[in-house]
C-alpha cells in the first residue's frame, strides 16, 4: 500500500467550498474544512497532483504534526516529537519561513520561528549523530499556525506561491489574484460555451483564468515547485506522470468567446502579453474600450469584473458615476448575467438593482463583496 499525506492547503476567506470541490474533483479525501483553509487526505500522487491541477489554493502544505502548546516548552517538545528524519535529508537546508498566530497564548512570530528550528535541529541530532547541519541541500521551508492554542507544523510543498502560474509578466494597479480570479469564476454557471466580458480586464487576469478553465490548461503546468526534488519523500516518477496527465488534458480544439476591455491601451497591451504566455491568446479579444460602450449582440452572456473601488479620495467621489454606466451598459444586455467584485458598499445603489446573492470575500486583507447579478438561464438546445 502506498504512503498516506496529510495536506493543508490554505485560500482566501470566504472561498473554501469551491477548493472542497476541486480536491473532491482531485479524487482526494476532506479531513476537516475551517476559515481559509482545507486539509485533505492522498497518497503520494497528492503533492504533484495538488500543486499542479488546483485553481484556488494559495499553497500546499504537507501537515508534519499537530498538538497543543501554550508556552515555548511545550512548543519545543511538541516539535520535537515529530520524526523529522524520515522527511528532511540529513543535508536538508530548513528554516520556518513564516509563523502566523490567532487567539493563542504564543503570540511572537519571530520567537515561534526561532524555537521550532532549534527543536528540529535537536531532533535531527539524535538521528544523524552530528552537532551541525551543513543544510546545502534541497529547500524544506517550513509553515507554522497556532490557532486557539492548538499548533499545525506544516512542510510548504509549493515554495512561490500558487497564484503565481507562471504567465503574468505585467501587471496592472490593483491586480485580483490568479487564485481569487479562478476561485470567482468558478462560483458563477459560467462554462466555455458562453460569451464572457471583462469590462475592466487591466492585466487580463480574469479572461485568461477563463480561457485556462475553458481549455483544462491546469495552471500549475508550466512552473516548478519546491517539493519537486523531495526524493525522500515523492518518487520523482510521480511528478513526471503529473505533468504528463496536465498536458494529455490540455483541449486544444475548444473554441471560446471571451473579452476582455480596458481603458488605458498600454494596460491591454499587457493583458494580451500576459495571454500569450498562457498559451491562450487565441481565445481571447482584447481591446481598449470604455465600460459605456459595451455591447454585445448575442444573448446569455456573463460580465466577470473587478471594477475600480475608490482606494483615493478623489477615485471615490468618481464611483456613483462609474457605477451607474455599469448599470445602464448592463441593463441594455439581453438576459445577461453580471458578476462583480467591489469594496465599494454602495455599488447596489448605483448599478440601480439589487443583487440576487451577495458573498463577502477577502481580497487580502479588504473586505469585499461578490455581487451576483443572475440573467435567466438559456434554453435546453435540443439534440
Amino acid at each position: 500500500m502506498s504512503r498516506q499525506f496529510e495536506l493543508i492547503a490554505p485560500c482566501h476567506f470566504g472561498l473554501e467550498s469551491v477548493l472542497k470541490r476541486e480536491i473532491l474533483d482531485l479524487g482526494y479525501e476532506i479531513v476537516e474544512v475551517e476559515d481559509g483553509r482545507v486539509t485533505f487526505r492522498g497518497d503520494e500522487t497528492v503533492i504533484p497532483r495538488a500543486n499542479i491541477f488546483i485553481r484556488t489554493a494559495e499553497r500546499i502544505l504537507l501537515k508534519m504534526g499537530s498538538f497543543t502548546a501554550t508556552d515555548f516548552d511545550e512548543l519545543f517538545e511538541g516539535t520535537k516529537a515529530i520524526p523529522w528524519e524520515e522527511y528532511l535529508p540529513r543535508d536538508a537546508k530548513f528554516w520556518v519561513t513564516k509563523a502566523t498566530t490567532n487567539k493563542s497564548a504564543l503570540f511572537s512570530g519571530s520567537a515561534i520561528q526561532s524555537i521550532v528550528k532549534k527543536a528540529i535541529v535537536e531532533r535531527m541530532k539524535q538521528t544523524y549523530r552530528v552537532n551541525q547541519f551543513a543544510e546545502d541541500g534541497d529547500e524544506y521551508p517550513i509553515r507554522v499556525f497556532i490557532f486557539k492554542d492548538k499548533v499545525s507544523i506544516g512542510l510548504d510543498t509549493t515554495g512561490v506561491s500558487l497564484h503565481k502560474r507562471g504567465y503574468r509578466q505585467l501587471v496592472g494597479k490593483a491586480p485580483i489574484s490568479e487564485t481569487l480570479a479562478a476561485a470567482l469564476l468558478m462560483l458563477t454557471p459560467w462554462n466555455k460555451d458562453r460569451v464572457l466580458v471583462d469590462p475592466f480586464c487591466g492585466s487580463g487576469t480574469f479572461p485568461i483564468e477563463a480561457a485556462m478553465i475553458g481549455a483544462n490548461i491546469a495552471p500549475g503546468m508550466n512552473r516548478e515547485f519546491t517539493s519537486d526534488s523531495w526524493g525522500k519523500i515523492i518518487p520523482k516518477k510521480a511528478w513526471y506522470d503529473a505533468y504528463d496527465e496536465a498536458n494529455d488534458m490540455v483541449r486544444h480544439d475548444v473554441e471560446m468567446n471571451i473579452q476582455g476591455y480596458d481603458l488605458d491601451p498600454e494596460i491591454v497591451k499587457c493583458a494580451i502579453a500576459n495571454a500569450k504566455e498562457a498559451g491562450v491568446d487565441k481565445y481571447i479579444h482584447f481591446q481598449a474600450r470604455d465600460v459605456k460602450d459595451l455591447r454585445h449582440p448575442k444573448h446569455y452572456g456573463f460580465i466577470i469584473t473587478n471594477p475600480p473601488y475608490g482606494e483615493r479620495l478623489e477615485e471615490k467621489e468618481a464611483l456613483p458615476a462609474l457605477y451607474r454606466t455599469i448599470g445602464e451598459s448592463f441593463a441594455g444586455l439581453n438576459d445577461w448575467s453580471m458578476y462583480l467584485i467591489t469594496s465599494y458598499e454602495e455599488a447596489e445603489k448605483y448599478v440601480g438593482r439589487k443583487a440576487d446573492k451577495n458573498r463577502k470575500i477577502y481580497n487580502g486583507m479588504i473586505k469585499s463583496y461578490f455581487y451576483q447579478f443572475m440573467g435567466p438561464k438559456p434554453p435546453k438546445r435540443k439534440d
